[in-house]
């Protein structure tokens, strides 16, 4: 498909949101009515309000003013034979991507997809139905009214039997499944698909207190990795404070009661719950809180003895997605963060930059934490795959 006609689409798209945007937020509102779980994180994710609407519009502009990934010569190569041999970029054929509440991913991961020559399947949660239904009606207006068919974006209105059903032997062709949620939901989908999986939305983020931190700029840090939005995947959850900073105990205890005024529940290990109000925090029951996503106004502190022991720790028990060091040393600094298994690694500042727009590439389907195809965000370039042309003369080996 022609560049143009993919632009002509999604400005339809942009256009129709905004005369759509009353309809949209109605939807949504007897989505919230509905909802009756107890998840903060998940009913914060539903929310479609005029911020998320304009969000959307945003995010269809800036895919369409994007160059398009498709067909880019990636590497040519001329055979002493005479064969031209090309490598180029080529669309995956069609992306399933299985997400909770977020209404918005069906406007943002849909433009991506489709700018990048795909056409895509989009399982929601039942708590978001009315509003994913609204805004795949929009999608089909923008399509037809652009002589496309219907198909290019799909919403798949399945129970979670159909559901497993689809995964295990897809009615349609398949290329790759992005599970785009909790623990729970990626498991799922790991667990019962026979297509390629790229796994997504998990965090459980760490940050390391080197010795060498300058602690006002540390808690400026954490407490905006952990308060701006518990419902991120890019928020913060573990903290290893160096039992060698200067002023160890009266740091940590500072640390402490900042995070409690800020409503944050502090549980501890047993190096800090010695140096602390055991009335304010609790102690650590079970190793396996290390490896727990939280999604919540809740966070872990440990003490460690060396950068070696925090590294250690981080890579056994991290999501992998985000994390972060603070410390004025640069060259410590490049240490960690070379050994650190991870998404993305940060000197001295938040986890929460951890996304597509932050990063400059736009809009983003979800933040990858496998290694293959891709890592982190995965904006417009990163869905396309590659195809190898070879162009002879009747030439045999």
């Amino acid at each position: 498909m022609q560049s143009n006609k993919k632009n002509k689409v999604l400005a339809k798209m942009a256009e129709l949101l905004e005369t759509n945007r009353a309809a949209i937020i109605k939807a949504n509102k007897e989505d919230i009515t509905s909802y009756k779980g107890t998840d903060q994180s998940m009913y914060d994710r539903l929310i479609v309000n005029d911020k998320k609407v304009d969000g959307m519009i945003r995010s269809v502009l800036e895919v369409m003013e994007k160059d398009d990934p498709v067909g880019l010569l990636l590497s040519e190569y001329h055979h002493n034979n005479g064969l031209q041999i090309q490598n180029k970029t080529s669309p995956f054929g069609t992306i399933l991507i299985i997400y909770e509440s977020r209404p918005d991913v069906s406007i943002e991961a849909a433009a991506l997809a489709f700018k990048a020559g795909n056409r895509i399947l989009l399982k929601g949660g039942k708590e978001a139905i009315r509003s994913n239904l609204k805004l795949v009606e929009i999608w089909h207006q923008a399509l037809e009214e652009n002589n496309l068919s219907k198909d290019w974006v799909k919403y798949l209105q399945f129970s979670r039997t159909e559901t497993q059903a689809f995964l295990k032997q897809p009615t349609e062709p398949v290329d790759l499944i992005v599970p785009r949620g909790g623990e729970a939901l990626i498991q799922y989908v790991k667990t019962h698909s026979t297509a390629p999986v790229l796994v997504s939305g998990r965090g459980n983020n760490f940050l390391y207190v080197h010795k060498d931190a300058d602690f006002a700029k540390t808690l400026q840090v954490v407490l905006n990795a952990k308060t701006a939005k518990i419902s991120a995947c890019n928020a913060l959850d573990k903290v290893l404070v160096n039992i060698n900073l200067p002023g160890f105990k009266s740091i940590v205890q500072q640390f402490v009661a900042t995070l409690l005024q800020h409503k944050v529940a502090v549980t501890v290990d047993q190096k800090l719950h010695d140096v602390l109000d055991a009335a304010t925090v609790s102690l650590i029951e079970d190793d396996a809180i290390w490896a727990e996503e939280f999604l919540a106004m809740k966070i872990v502190l440990g003490a460690v003895d060396s950068m070696e022991m925090a590294m250690d720790k981080i890579n056994h028990y991290s999501g992998k997605h985000s994390v972060v060091i603070m410390t004025e040393n640069k060259e410590t600094a490049l240490q960690f963060m070379d050994n650190i298994d991870a998404a993305a690694v940060y000197h001295n500042a938040s986890t929460r930059f951890t996304d597509g727009g932050q990063f400059g590439m736009g809009a983003e389907l979800a933040i990858s934490t496998d290694k293959l195809h891709h890592r982190g965000p995965l904006g417009l370039s990163q869905l396309v795959t590659n195809k190898w042309y070879v162009f002879g003369d009747g030439q045999i080996r």
